[in-house]
């Protein structure tokens, strides 16, 4: 019996075509490792690595906001323990300028110290975020210095002007979760979040204050530095002392929420191994298979085709 060539060719090259894809597709899972590399090769699997590739892009956005705000309140926390060595520090001049001991040239020492203060501080608080070049305590007015200064003849600070506002940016963590490192360099209401410098629901008035007492201790008022000064200063300090309670506790906040991305990461990272990586074991005996049976498939038609031509000139 005579094998119609046509016939013949037209089954061999479907088969062969199938063969050779089968073979290319094991060959590419084997080199990328995915199983899953389109639509068509798993619908469902597809549609589930699709939504966990989505899930692990947010996380990664999370993830970012989260190591900025860090790195934001590490340099708030700087500020912070540099005002509180300050205020700690006038809280003792008061102490000891009050006692009653002090002499005219301890007075005039201590007020030297106190107009040294007073400019550290205004340094400290229109310090700006070196990463984004943005100002720390002025609330949402970001590009603006926070405090600006006037000086008399002798270049003393004399009053303080504050020009920022008192809100804060809120940076997003987490789905529906915001939360804010920033404090406003200065709040005259009573509502929150409480000014770093002056805050009306403390009593805080920091520059204020430190130019109060400085003026004291120049003119010799030791009953003045008793009586206002030291309950002023007091004052500052426990509101420092809040903020850099309230800074430590956002940032072991952050430090929680950075282990929970990392390790939602590490969790969303294996779905998406699991739903489109290939088993490389199991692929390779595959492709193996694919590959004799291309060979068996060429070697065979070869033969056939042989004996289809004998057949045909006989």
């Amino acid at each position: 019996m005579r094998v119609a060539i046509n016939s013949y060719t037209d089954s061999f090259l479907n088969q062969f075509n199938n063969l050779a894809s089968q073979q290319y597709n094991l060959q590419s899972q084997v080199s990328t490792g995915l199983r899953v590399q389109n639509a068509s090769d798993d619908p469902n699997a597809m549609a589930k690595t699709l939504n966990l590739l989505a899930h692990r892009s947010q996380n990664a956005q999370y993830a970012k906001n989260v190591g900025a705000l860090q790195d934001r309140a590490g340099l708030v926390t700087n500020v912070l323990q540099s005002l509180q060595t300050t205020v700690s520090r006038a809280g003792e001049i008061t102490t000891s300028a009050g006692s009653g001991t002090a002499s005219k040239a301890d007075l005039a020492a201590y007020a030297t110290e106190i107009n040294s203060m007073i400019d550290d501080v205004i340094k400290q608080v229109n310090a700006k975020d070196t990463a984004s070049n943005n100002y720390l305590f002025g609330g949402t007015s970001l590009q603006n210095a926070p405090f600006s200064v006037t000086r008399d003849s002798n270049n003393q600070v004399v009053s303080v002007t504050y020009n920022g506002n008192n809100q804060t940016d809120q940076g997003q963590i987490g789905e529906n979760q915001y939360t804010s490192v920033d404090i406003p360099g200065a709040n005259s209401t009573s509502s929150s979040p409480r000014g770093l410098i002056t805050d009306q629901s403390s009593g805080a008035d920091l520059i204020n204050h430190l130019i109060s007492l400085r003026f004291n201790l120049q003119s010799g008022n030791t009953a003045a530095i008793t009586g206002t000064d030291a309950a002023n200063i007091q004052k500052d300090e426990n509101n420092i002392t809040y903020q850099v309670a309230n800074n430590g506790v956002m940032l072991n906040r952050l430090s929680t929420v950075s282990t929970y991305l990392s390790n939602q990461a590490n969790s969303l990272d294996k779905g998406v191994s699991n739903e489109s990586s290939a088993d490389l074991i199991t692929t390779m005996v595959q492709l193996n298979r694919a590959q004799n049976g291309y060979q068996a498939a060429l070697q065979s038609s070869a033969k056939i085709m042989q004996m289809s031509i004998l057949n045909y000139i006989s």
